[in-house]
């Protein structure tokens, strides 16, 4: 019996959605604050701010918060990959690297996710592989959501805390 490998996991969906508005989704701030995020800048290595529709590139920095936490639960990182049609990649902070893979199947998209370079650490074994991916599976689910016409599934109050939506 092969030991479990703490460091990644990848999970995969398949969304009822053109690939390049998956990719949009991923490689926008307006796409990213449509299902993910409440605030999503990015900054090109320049320093400049790039406008909501404009695509993210590999180099740009960012800044991250979300629906349901305060202002000091901002996450900072930088995007690795950005090829405008089929895979986006961002450095996660200290839970590692998080690549997104889309493949055209005509009708459906589907998306793989992976996050590797987790700490295997307990805090990292507990707090990123454990942790990021309960909530990469919500998100998943609500990109899904979101783009198929549906609703978006996350919790936007504050008032409510701790819970897989937000």
């Amino acid at each position: 019996m092969s030991e479990y490998d703490w460091s990644r996991f990848s999970h995969k969906i398949y969304i009822n959605a053109p690939m390049q508005k998956v990719y949009n989704a991923w490689a926008t701030r307006a796409g990213l604050e449509d299902w993910f995020l409440r605030k999503a800048e990015f900054k090109s290595p320049e320093g400049a701010l790039r406008a909501p529709q404009s695509q993210i590139m590999a180099g740009d920095s960012y800044e991250w918060l979300w629906h349901g936490h305060p202002d000091t639960t901002v996450e900072h990182g930088l995007v690795t990959e950005a090829n405008g049609k089929d895979r986006f990649a961002f450095v996660f902070g200290k839970a590692g690297v998080v690549t997104i893979q889309l493949t055209d199947h005509g009708d459906v998209t589907e998306m793989v996710l992976t996050q590797d370079q987790i700490p295997t650490d307990g805090a990292g074994m507990f707090n990123f592989h454990v942790g990021c991916s309960t909530g990469w599976a919500f998100y998943e689910g609500n990109i899904k959501s979101v783009l198929e016409g549906g609703m978006d599934l996350r919790n936007k109050n504050p008032a409510y805390s701790n819970v897989i939506n937000s």
